[in-house]
């Protein structure tokens, strides 16, 4: 019971920031101190989420990029976490492939978005594409990390009690691991909405990011923050849900939060 009150209290205490914010943003614009046509008031944004919930127009929107995200998303981290565990368990392959991967890595994904539209179009599959290269580098990344840092003496254990290469791995290595997959799992997350959003921008009629740039066009500023907060908020709801899971899945682990 003290613990479940502890949390109740923590998330409390974690609005009062935010609502502070609010209350001084809605007041420097009621009196004048910030420019309506550039930073709308916290009412204005609100009218106009209300007013796109009513026409359907920002469910529509939610769920094609939800769509993109989740095909992107699982495309990229799949990939990563393949590659991640094959580097991190054989040196030789993490070896050759490292200065490819070194060279690439650091390419911003809005540079890929011309690219894979030059080379697959301006349909889904370009969009999906660039959401699984934003994804992959941080799964990847992080999966080599983990499996890296594994405690040797897990392993030295293990092939004490005879335990078999593949049981080591399966048994030992990537439970030990699993920490830092997730975590690169949850940062992901973020990086697939950065992606789609980045070629929602450029190259889409639909979705969050086109909803962004095209009330920037048409000069509204507060749909266009609609965009933005609904992003903010999708992305949150998916971190904690994969910290859900990561904490249902690791009971073991002390250091899960």
């Amino acid at each position: 019971m003290g613990k479940k009150k502890n949390i109740s209290d923590l998330f409390f205490f974690s609005l009062i920031v935010p609502a502070i914010l609010v209350v001084i943003w809605e007041l420097a614009c009621n009196y004048g101190l910030i420019r309506m046509t550039i930073l709308p008031s916290p009412s204005r944004v609100f009218d106009a989420f209300m007013r796109q919930i009513a026409n359907g127009s920002l469910q529509k929107n939610i769920a094609v990029s939800l769509r993109r995200v989740i095909f992107g998303y699982a495309l990229g981290a799949s990939l990563g976490v393949t590659l991640g565990t094959m580097m991190g368990l054989f040196t030789p392959l993490e070896k050759s492939l490292r200065f490819l991967l070194e060279i690439l890595r650091p390419i911003p994904i809005i540079a890929w978005v011309p690219v894979m539209i030059l080379w697959s179009g301006i349909g889904e599959r370009s969009k999906i594409i660039v959401i699984a290269i934003g994804t992959f580098w941080t799964v990847l990344i992080n999966v080599i990390d983990g499996i890296r840092n594994v405690d040797k003496k897990y392993i030295e254990v293990s092939t004490i009690f005879m335990k078999s290469r593949l049981d080591v791995i399966t048994k030992v290595v990537l439970p030990a691991a699993s920490p830092n997959i997730f975590t690169g799992l949850r940062i992901g997350v973020g990086s697939a909405w950065i992606s789609v959003v980045g070629a929602e921008l450029i190259a889409a009629s639909s979705g969050l990011g086109f909803l962004i740039s095209y009330s920037r066009e048409l000069a509204q500023p507060a749909s266009m923050l609609v965009g933005v907060f609904t992003i903010g908020v999708i992305g949150w709801v998916i971190n904690r849900l994969l910290h859900s899971l990561e904490r249902f899945l690791l009971k073991w682990n002390i250091n899960i939060r």
